[in-house]
């Protein structure tokens, strides 16, 4: 595949209208852009991106992506993390009046190959049992964890994700990047993000791992987060992806972009400069369907 203009020019199907998880072959198409803008000229750009979908993600493939930066001179570096997850770089030593990323990405789902299939040894891999600064758990925490303890793991995930669905109101605003899962559930207020780190918190405090992933959900206007358990499956592993902020299991309306401990591990847009407090960013977003058989 090719990210030739004839290919990103054709119109999007109708997801709603085709069963995805049905189809044995799905193709996205994913153009996303950030735009910072200054009131004076800054200095020292360095930026970190997460918008690039991660190669392979059980049956989703990457087949063609592009990342472009215009308003300045970069340098940029890209790398993968220990997640797996692709991560750039970019520095500039001076921007005049704003800097734009955007990122273009061809994805493929093949149902064939799915599930998210991992080694046995993420059973017991510390990054997804461990508690985050986002996912320390408070005494009310603990106490609810009490209550998930029975069955198997993908039954108290199950369980936890319901229990997040009702316990978790969405409201956008009341919340940051900052909130913790024992603030969003004290608040009973927040989005998909706070959704994700109560139920990891309450999974990782009855021994199930799990992690966060941010990607995207065909029909909402920005990224999404969500999460994913790990549970055994012979002598291996899968991960299980579970949306708590809608309630339900995700599926092949779902887009993943990366996956880390919490939330801090992979914001889509970060980083730091030298110059004037005063920015403004702007953003755009189009992810949808262009073919599914």
């Amino acid at each position: 595949m090719t990210l030739s203009p004839e290919l990103l020019s054709r119109p999007l199907l109708d997801h709603t209208a085709v069963d995805l998880d049905a189809a044995d072959r799905v193709t996205y198409v994913l153009e996303q852009s950030f735009h910072y803008g200054y009131d004076e000229p800054i200095d020292q750009l360095d930026h970190r991106l997460v918008v690039v979908p991660i190669a392979r993600h059980g049956d989703q493939h990457r087949r063609a992506h592009r990342l472009d930066v215009d308003g300045a001179t970069v340098r940029r570096r890209s790398r993968r993390d220990g997640h797996g997850n692709t991560v750039v770089r970019v520095r500039a030593d001076r921007v005049e009046q704003g800097v734009r990323f955007g990122v273009v990405a061809l994805v493929e789902r093949v149902r064939a190959d799915g599930p998210i299939r991992l080694p046995a040894s993420a059973l017991h891999d510390p990054r997804l049992l461990r508690p985050t600064r986002l996912t320390t758990p408070d005494d009310r925490l603990r106490d609810l964890a009490s209550g998930f303890r029975s069955g198997t793991a993908l039954e108290r995930a199950t369980a936890i994700c319901d229990f997040v669905h009702d316990a978790i109101h969405y409201e956008y605003g009341v919340t940051s990047v900052e909130t913790t899962a024992a603030e969003a559930l004290s608040g009973g207020r927040g989005v998909c993000q706070d959704s994700a780190h109560v139920m990891i918190t309450l999974c990782r405090l009855v021994g199930v791992p799990a992690r966060y992933v941010s990607g995207h959900l065909l029909g909402e206007g920005g990224t999404h987060g969500w999460t994913e358990v790990v549970v055994p499956e012979g002598d291996a592993a899968v991960a299980v992806p579970f949306d708590p902020c809608n309630g339900r299991r995700a599926g092949a309306d779902y887009l993943t972009v990366a996956t880390g401990r919490d939330y801090a591990d992979v914001p889509p847009t970060s980083g730091s400069y030298s110059g004037t407090p005063n920015s403004t960013l702007t953003t755009n977003r189009r992810v949808g369907v262009l073919s599914a058989a």
